[in-house]
């Protein structure tokens, strides 16, 4: 009796450390296959957003593969003319790097006269040591080559979305017929799926509507290439926590360089950067996701470190949504519904969670 009561806790360490070597070899497999496992993730999250508007077409007596192929189409219009607008700021952007180098310049130079006029002991070669604005302008054509990169695996990722989306047109049927006892799996597939549409869906809009403000305020104070740092700021937005400031720097700083720029103007840019990033981030998108579809914040640092070392910097892109996407996952099974509750942001629980656990 003695040795049956003392059996589990001896297999409870066992099947601690099987889970956390198969995790390790889940997260050594992920990291070496990166350059694989970057375009199908992004395929997937594009597909699950256009499975929305199709699902909205078929209400309305559209067929499921017409619907599939008019979504398909608008948003490769849309995304094709988007293309080319980028492109042709980005080139003008690249062409005109040499002078704002010069500019960059200049006003590190200011900036040395200004310390040293205010008696501060400080040595040109010393302060290159702590910032050298060469290797800051050259950081940036570093930056746009992996963006470049990016750009590359888009008609991989786009021909990769054509089959995703027409492949999930009769993913339910094909479960329906693998499985056994398809009811339960199979609702929890939809809660699932249901779940992570909307969570995709909410995601890309604010963050589309945070890049349209961004662009609008960078036309109007006069910054020079308004739509690639309305893009950036759409991006970026995916990125927890650092992504909106990291948006904010590069166009500040080219207002302050500009001729008709200057300090009050570059200010009034990041505070500008700031109320949008307040308002959409804190205020909007808690409001319209709720916190059940929320992230703690050690858990949205975290994930933006184990991601971004997996994947890359389409890694720290993808950070909150991977995460959001294994928590919703998790919060779709009875048997791992605590981990997915860890992860949140540990809110009281609403009225309907309370029911929920009285029945069961």
């Amino acid at each position: 009796m003695h040795h049956d009561t003392d059996e589990p806790t001896g297999m409870l360490p066992l099947n601690l450390v099987l889970g956390l070597a198969a995790l390790v070899v889940i997260i050594a497999g992920m990291k070496a296959g990166a350059d694989l496992l970057v375009p199908l993730l992004l395929s997937l999250f594009i597909a699950v957003v256009c499975t929305a508007p199709v699902q909205w077409l078929h209400r309305f007596g559209v067929s499921l593969r017409l619907a599939a192929v008019l979504v398909l189409g608008v948003m490769g219009v849309f995304l094709v003319l988007l293309g080319l607008l980028l492109a042709s700021s980005l080139s003008t952007f690249v062409a005109a790097l040499p002078e704002l180098e010069q500019q960059f310049r200049g006003a590190y130079l200011q900036l040395l006269t200004w310390v040293a006029e205010r008696g501060i002991s400080i040595r040109p070669e010393q302060m290159s040591q702590w910032f050298d604005p060469a290797q800051a302008t050259h950081l940036l054509p570093g930056f746009l080559g992996e963006l470049g990169n990016l750009l590359m695996q888009s008609l991989v990722v786009a021909l990769l979305v054509i089959f995703m989306l027409f492949e999930a047109l009769n993913a339910r049927e094909k479960f329906s017929q693998a499985l056994r006892n398809p009811a339960p799996s199979l609702r929890r597939i939809g809660e699932f799926s249901l779940t992570l549409k909307r969570y995709l869906a909410v995601k890309t809009l604010i963050s589309l509507i945070t890049g349209v403000l961004a662009w609008l305020l960078c036309l109007v104070l006069g910054v020079g290439f308004p739509l690639l740092w309305g893009a950036l700021a759409f991006g970026l937005n995916f990125i927890p926590n650092i992504g909106s400031v990291l948006a904010a720097i590069p166009p500040v700083l080219l207002l302050l360089l500009q001729s008709d720029g200057g300090l009050v103007a570059a200010l009034a840019l990041a505070a500008g950067y700031l109320v949008i990033n307040v308002v959409m981030g804190n205020l909007v998108e808690p409001r319209v996701m709720g916190r059940a579809l929320g992230l703690s914040t050690f858990v949205t640092f975290l994930s933006l470190v184990v991601w971004g070392w997996i994947l890359g910097t389409v890694g720290l892109l993808l950070s909150v949504l991977l995460t959001m996407t294994l928590k919703i996952a998790l919060e779709s099974h009875p048997d791992t519904r605590w981990i997915a509750r860890l992860l949140g942001p540990g809110s009281s629980p609403t009225r309907q969670e309370r029911l929920g656990k009285a029945k069961e």
